[in-house]
C-alpha cells in the first residue's frame, strides 16, 4: 500500500534525491510533462528547487505517492492568487513511475489534489496534454470535460510538433 503526501518546501529538499529519481523516469520513458530527454539530474534539481519554493509562496500545492521512501507518484496543483482567478487551479505535472503504472496511483493522486482543491477554496481545474496522450482516458474518466485543443502546443521528444487537449473540472464545495 501507498501514502499520499502533502509536500512542504523542506520535505522537497529532504526527498530531493526520490524526486530526481521520478521525474528522470518519467521523462525518459516519454511522458510529456515539459521536458524533453535527454533529461539530466542538473535541470531535475532546478525544477524541483522551483516548486518548493512556489510552494513556500502558495502559489502551489504539491502530493506524493510514496512506498516506504520511496516516491512513485507526484502532481501539482498551481494555484492563480489574482483576485479574478482566486477560484481556480490549474493541474501540472501529474507524474506516476513507469514502473508502477496502470494501478489507480494517478487516479488516487488526482482524487487527493483534487480534495486540496476544495481546502483551497479552488472549484474550477484546468489541465492541458498533448492530444492522444493515453492520460486523456485518465482524465475523462475521472470527470474532467474536453472543451478543445490548441495546435502545435507541445514538442515532442522526436521534434514534431504535438496539439494539446484541453480540460476542465468543476469541483463541489461542501
Amino acid at each position: 500500500m501507498f501514502l499520499i503526501q502533502r509536500l512542504t518546501p523542506h520535505q522537497v529538499k529532504m526527498l530531493m534525491p526520490q524526486l530526481l529519481a521520478l521525474l528522470q523516469d518519467v521523462v525518459e520513458s516519454g511522458a510529456n510533462i515539459g521536458f524533453l530527454p535527454p533529461f539530466d539530474a542538473t535541470s531535475a534539481r532546478k525544477f524541483w528547487e522551483k516548486v518548493a519554493i512556489a510552494i513556500r509562496e502558495n502559489s502551489c500545492i504539491m502530493l506524493v505517492a510514496r512506498v516506504d521512501d520511496d516516491v512513485i507518484g507526484a502532481v501539482q496543483l498551481d494555484l492563480t492568487n489574482l483576485p479574478s482567478g482566486a477560484h481556480r487551479a490549474e493541474l501540472a505535472k501529474l507524474m506516476v513511475h513507469s514502473s508502477q503504472r496502470r494501478q489507480g496511483i494517478g487516479r488516487i493522486l488526482l482524487r487527493a489534489i483534487e480534495d486540496e482543491a476544495r481546502k483551497a477554496h479552488r472549484h474550477l481545474i484546468t489541465v492541458d496534454i498533448p492530444k492522444g496522450d493515453p492520460a486523456e482516458v485518465l482524465y475523462a474518466g475521472m470527470g474532467f470535460v474536453r472543451f478543445g485543443e490548441v495546435p502545435q502546443y507541445f514538442r515532442s521528444p522526436d521534434g514534431e510538433m504535438q496539439h494539446s487537449a484541453c480540460f476542465y473540472k468543476q469541483l463541489r464545495i461542501a
